[in-house]
């Protein structure tokens, strides 16, 4: 197969995680006769630093050529101010919209070697994968706003056709897995709510007829999601609600470090990275976690390439890596010798290789 894979290494750590994944996949094409071109270009403040743009024309002219983005990670000290009009955060939002990506998967796999990492009890890691589908582009995030002096008010607002696209991902991700989806929302409170909880019940039994569907409330499905993971499979929720649980979900690996993503449309062209931000404070020291962005890539060759063999093979690696004590310093016991970024590269490319 022949691929063009935009890289976007951003800022902070985004550069030292996003070589490691790099080298997977060169490994992964060499191993199994493909040949991606990997295409590199600024993103985040290091555009900025070099544009005055968060995403040059030419990095979006990339982006859409490609057949899958590789990102890392933006964010910079620097443009911390929320009240500035041109920070790095825009650089995703841009993409997510001009790529027409309106649903992030995020992926939750426990790993026996790290249970110690993680706030939950062991027994309650064991056999815990969960796949969350949050609705990307739309909900209060992107409803009308106002703000006067004595209020302010965010529009939450959904169409019919929003809903039935990410629920139909949801549904035919859970048919491929396990048949079970969890549809969260509040629909004892929010009219958004409501129409979300009416469409997945047509759309559901009528196109998926082999997957169970439960509803849920969000208050109770972040409580339940830590009493009983093991317990989901696929979960599908609007933007916000999304947002809180996929970032909760997030601790019960263990570390932030070993959680990828991958935001995804009607195409097979999507945008994966590490959920992790890019952790100015260690930037350059070369002890962040890479197993994620490693991850990411895994994501990027099974959903927009096809290649899900390959993605296997890479997150075999990692597994075995980490079952190995190739523990980064995330996830490395207090007081103990920890794995550089390098190294828990070079860990991955020996069991890949």
């Amino acid at each position: 197969m022949k691929a063009l894979i935009a890289v976007l290494p951003g800022d902070g750590i985004g550069p030292e995680v996003t070589a490691q994944a790099v080298r997977c996949l060169e490994l992964v094409a060499a191993r199994f006769g493909h040949q991606f071109e990997l295409t590199e270009a600024p993103v985040g403040a290091a555009a900025m630093d070099l544009t005055g743009e968060p995403l040059p024309q030419a990095t979006l002219s990339l982006a859409r050529s490609a057949d899958a983005v590789l990102f890392g990670a933006i964010g910079d000290p620097r443009y911390s101010d929320p009240s500035l009009e041109v920070r790095p955060e825009q650089s995703i939002l841009g993409l997510r919209r001009e790529l027409g990506l309106f649903a992030n998967l995020r992926p939750v796999i426990t790993y026996p070697a790290v249970y110690h990492a993680s706030p939950l009890k062991a027994e309650l890691l064991a056999g815990v994968d969960i796949l969350v589908v949050r609705e990307l582009t739309g909900g209060i995030y992107f409803g009308e706003k106002h703000r006067t002096e004595t209020s302010a008010s965010d529009l939450c607002s959904y169409t019919v056709p929003e809903i039935e696209r990410v629920v139909r991902l949801a549904g035919s991700l859970a048919a491929a897995r396990r048949g079970r989806l969890t549809s969260v929302d509040k629909a004892n409170v929010l009219e958004t709510s409501r129409l979300w909880r009416t469409v997945v019940n047509r759309v559901i039994p009528a196109e998926f007829p082999g997957v169970a569907v439960e509803h849920m409330f969000i208050d109770a499905a972040t409580m339940h999601v830590l009493r009983r993971p093991a317990d989901f499979d696929v979960i599908v929720t609007e933007n916000m609600f999304g947002d809180i649980l996929t970032d909760e979900v997030a601790m019960l690996p263990g570390s932030l470090g070993l959680c990828p993503s991958a935001s995804v449309g009607d195409g097979r062209r999507g945008l994966y990275e590490p959920i992790h931000g890019s952790a100015p404070d260690i930037a350059g020291k070369g002890i962040a976690n890479p197993y994620g962005t490693i991850l990411s890539a895994a994501l990027l060759l099974r959903h927009s390439l096809g290649l899900d063999e390959e993605a296997v093979a890479i997150e075999s690696s990692v597994s075995q890596a980490l079952a190995e004590d190739v523990l980064p310093a995330d996830l490395a016991p207090r007081g103990a010798a920890y794995a550089s970024t390098q190294a828990a590269g070079d860990a991955v490319l020996a069991r890949l290789g």
